[in-house]
């Protein structure tokens, strides 16, 4: 098990303010027409929204728009990684597994699957044998306010030359 984790590092308004600071610094723009993960410069700006802050074995980033109290973030876990007790102090949390599975308490959450985190809850989590995908929703940031500065994190569309 990871020793510690905790993702209390940042605000709500940091995590707002590393969006802007990302979308400024690649020229992205997000205004009223829809945005996607294929889009020309997604993958730039969400490489600068990746965060260190993640225990052993995980890649997350930042997605580069934000709703009324709502942050989103993507993840990926290596399998049977662990993830320590932790809360998330400032507000509420919804996770997705879009693929693979995790292990919460003696439930395993596959595809398609979610799990609410009240403010404040203490949990810990270990993903299954064939790892996991997965999509946050926070009212809280869980990520450092500093732009990524590392590898580049994600590529949206491997299979394309």
């Amino acid at each position: 098990m990871e020793a510690s984790f905790n993702p209390n590092v940042a605000t709500f308004k940091d995590g707002l303010e590393r969006i802007e600071e990302a979308k400024r610094i690649t020229k992205f723009s997000v205004k009223k027409e829809i945005i996607t993960s294929q889009d020309h410069g997604v993958a730039d700006v969400c490489n600068l929204l990746a965060t260190s802050n993640v225990p052993k074995g995980f890649k997350k980033w930042q997605l580069p728009f934000s709703m009324d109290k709502a942050q989103f973030f993507m993840s990926v876990g290596s399998p049977d990684a662990d993830v320590a007790e932790h809360s998330h102090d400032e507000g509420a949390g919804i996770r997705f597994i879009i693929s693979g599975s995790i292990f919460y308490k003696d439930k395993e959450l596959k595809a398609g699957d979610w799990m609410y985190i009240p403010q404040g809850a203490s949990y810990r989590i270990r993903v299954g044998s064939m790892g996991a995908s997965m999509c946050y929703c926070y009212e809280c940031c869980c990520a450092p306010r500093i732009l990524w500065n590392g590898d580049r994190v994600i590529n949206p569309n491997p299979y394309k030359g």
